[in-house]
């Protein structure tokens, strides 16, 4: 963990919502073109939203994390794994206090791939929330570069195996505590892949049934599927229920006035309530 900061704040920062409604962002934030601008921006307009927890992939190297620290000081709590190069991608802003976090790899497959590099895995951190604690499960899992989920297909394999990973990581967390998996899990929402993982994990997707895609369509690929997740699992004895949509689909104004999309996929928000 990296820069989380303890306080005695109490309440819901910035809103009205009761206290146990929690709203969190995921979103995939493109580790190529015009970097520092694009997360300049969504740093502000994090700053100015009234997210509990924003879960970042492809933040990439550490002065991109600083950046975006500078850009939303409102988020107190910071969390990340790695030096320069940041394991996985993967960084975790908090208004409530990060107690502990930790990076799991995924293991590593063929075929060889620059996405390697990445260090694909899932960044677990458990947050003090007002309703109590919440264990959050950031992940970024290897593209399909085949663009097929069949259950044979080379880079279903390597998601399977990945998913696998991520469900040991679950089942190792209290039964007593919630848990939210959020991320681009580069598999799509109606997938036998997803649907396996789900039953496999005692998840539920908050977004079932819902094959909008989360990737900005392109004239090479005009339909992409919905491939960023926001999956639940309630403590014992308690219920955990949300809804999501999402934002970030349009162009924003960047530092220099100029208009650019923020990511090529859209980001992800949820709004989370545990009752029981």
């Amino acid at each position: 963990m990296s820069g989380s900061q303890h306080s005695a704040t109490s309440g819901r920062p910035g809103g009205s919502e009761p206290a146990d409604a929690l709203r969190l962002l995921t979103m995939n934030t493109l580790f190529t073109g015009d970097v520092p601008a694009r997360l300049g921006a969504l740093g502000a307009a994090i700053d100015q939203s009234d997210y509990d927890i924003v879960c970042l992939q492809e933040v990439m190297f550490r002065r991109n994390a600083r950046l975006i620290r500078r850009a939303a000081p409102a988020y107190r709590h910071f969390a990340h794994s790695g030096t320069a190069l940041l394991k996985g991608g993967l960084v975790l802003l908090s208004r409530w206090p990060i107690s502990r976090c930790r990076f799991l790899p995924y293991p590593v497959t063929g075929p060889v791939r620059g996405e390697l590099l990445m260090r694909k895995g899932a960044q677990l951190a458990f947050v003090d929330t007002p309703a109590g604690e919440l264990a959050v499960v950031n992940t970024h899992l290897s593209a399909n570069r085949d663009d097929d989920w069949s259950p044979t297909n080379r880079y279903t394999r390597i998601a399977s195996a990945e998913l696998a990973r991520l469900t040991e990581l679950i089942a190792a967390i209290s039964p007593s505590l919630p848990v939210a998996v959020v991320g681009d899990l580069n598999v799509p929402r109606d997938s036998a892949a997803l649907a396996g993982f789900l039953t496999a994990a005692g998840l539920r997707d908050i977004l079932a049934d819902d094959t909008r895609p989360t990737y900005r369509p392109t004239p090479r690929w005009p339909s992409p599927p919905a491939l960023d997740h926001v999956l639940v699992r309630p403590a014992t004895g308690e219920t955990l229920t949300g809804s999501a949509d999402f934002v970030f689909q349009d162009k924003v104004t960047l530092g220099d006035g100029r208009q650019a999309y923020l990511s090529d996929h859209y980001g992800v928000q949820a709004r989370l309530l545990r009752s029981g």
